[in-house]
């Protein structure tokens, strides 16, 4: 099953500019790290994300809740008003699970590294 992650990226990109919203407001109103918005929203990581994510990301740009899921899997996106699929899959919502503390935890990664790099930045310029 091939996945289209710039599909993804453009479906977001083109609801966000129609809705005149910022990343940081989409990243709240999702509840989706700012870190994780940036990279799906410019195609620069490709990796598997959660089902959940793309949910919180669709539900929050006033889309059907499985709209970026079927994007992102070269579906025909469901109506608005469509019911939910269910997944039946407990092992799937278990990894779904520990794949979003996993992207806590690069997130948290992420901005410890940014940190440790101004400590260094600021102690080379002080000797």
């Amino acid at each position: 099953m091939s996945e289209d992650w710039a599909a993804v990226a453009k479906a977001i990109n083109e609801r966000v500019n129609e809705l005149g919203w910022r990343q940081r407001e989409l990243a709240e109103r999702s509840q989706v790290s700012q870190a994780i918005v940036r990279e799906i929203q410019h195609h620069v990581v490709e990796r598997r994300r959660s089902a959940r994510t793309l949910e919180s990301l669709s539900t929050a740009l006033g889309l059907h809740p499985q709209h970026l899921e079927a994007v992102l899997r070269g579906r025909t996106p469901p109506a608005p008003g469509e019911p939910v699929m269910q997944r039946d899959n407990n092992v799937m919502s278990r990894l779904d699970g520990l794949e979003r503390r996993l992207d806590d935890i690069t997130d948290r990664l992420d901005d410890l590294k940014a940190d440790l790099a101004k400590m260094i930045e600021h102690v080379r310029k002080t000797r």
